[in-house]
C-alpha cells in the first residue's frame, strides 16, 4: 500500500468575519472558523474531529462522517497560479491536513489511513461550499474548485489518538478501488454519469450518510 505525509495539521475557532461587498446575504459579517491555525506537536483526534477545532454550522460540516478534512498540498501550486490567490498555502481550503502524494483521483470512498495513532476511512469528498468564495473574496472559487474536482475529502475517525506535522500518512486498506473521491464528485455534480453506480452509492455504507442522501436524491430523477 502507498503513504504519503502530512505537512500541515490545523484547527480553528468559530469567529465573526466581515462580508465581502459582493456578497448579499443579510449581515455584514459571516461566522466561520475557516481560518485554521497551524498546529505544533501531537494533536489529540476523536470521533469529533481534532482536539481545538471548531464548526460553526454542524448540519453541513463535523459530526462523526466528516470528523477530519484533508485537502492536497499539490493543489495549492495550481491555485497560485490564479489572480488574487497568490498567497493560498496549506489551510487555504479550511482542512486540518494537508498531504502530500494522494488527490482526489488517487484516493477513494472507504480508503482507511493511518497516521501517528489515528485510523481513519475516507467518508466523502469535500462538498465546495460558499465559504471558500467568501474567505479569499473570490465570487468564482467554488465553481472553479466544482469544475477541477480540487475538493479534498473528508474522513471517519476509526480508532482515537494523536497524529502531528510530519507523521507518515499510511494506506492500509482499499474496499473500493474503483470509487475514487473524484469519481464519486464528478458523479454527485454531473459531471460525470453513471445511472448504475448512482444507484450503488445510495447503499455503499462507507460514504457519509449525507452523500448517500444526495444519491438518493439523484436516482429518483434516473
Amino acid at each position: 500500500m502507498s503513504a504519503g505525509t502530512i505537512v500541515s495539521v490545523r484547527t480553528g475557532r468559530v469567529r465573526e468575519l466581515p462580508r465581502p461587498e459582493w456578497d448579499h446575504h443579510k449581515g455584514r459579517t459571516w461566522t466561520s472558523a475557516y481560518g485554521k491555525d497551524e498546529r505544533e506537536g501531537p494533536v489529540r483526534v476523536t470521533t469529533l474531529g481534532l482536539e481545538g477545532d471548531e464548526q460553526a454550522d454542524t448540519a453541513v460540516h463535523g459530526g462523526p462522517d466528516m470528523a477530519v478534512l484533508a485537502y492536497p498540498a499539490a493543489h495549492y501550486r495550481l491555485w497560485r497560479g490564479l489572480p488574487g490567490l497568490e498567497s493560498m498555502g496549506p489551510g487555504g481550503f479550511a482542512e486540518n491536513l494537508t498531504v502530500e502524494t494522494f488527490d482526489e483521483s488517487g484516493v477513494c470512498i472507504g480508503d482507511v489511513f493511518e497516521a501517528g495513532s489515528v485510523t481513519m476511512q475516507i467518508t466523502q469528498p469535500r462538498g465546495p461550499c460558499s465559504n471558500i468564495s467568501r474567505w479569499w473574496n473570490q465570487p468564482g472559487m467554488v465553481k472553479l474548485a466544482t469544475e477541477h474536482a480540487r475538493s479534498g475529502w473528508y474522513l471517519r475517525v476509526l480508532t482515537e489518538g494523536t497524529l502531528e506535522r510530519g507523521d507518515t500518512l499510511r494506506l492500509v486498506e482499499r474496499p473500493m478501488p474503483r470509487r475514487s473521491v473524484a469519481r464519486v464528485f464528478r458523479l454527485r455534480h454531473g459531471l460525470e454519469q453513471d445511472a448504475d453506480e448512482v444507484r450503488a452509492l445510495v447503499n455503499c455504507a462507507e460514504l457519509s450518510a449525507r452523500w448517500r442522501r444526495h444519491f438518493t436524491e439523484i436516482a429518483a430523477k434516473l
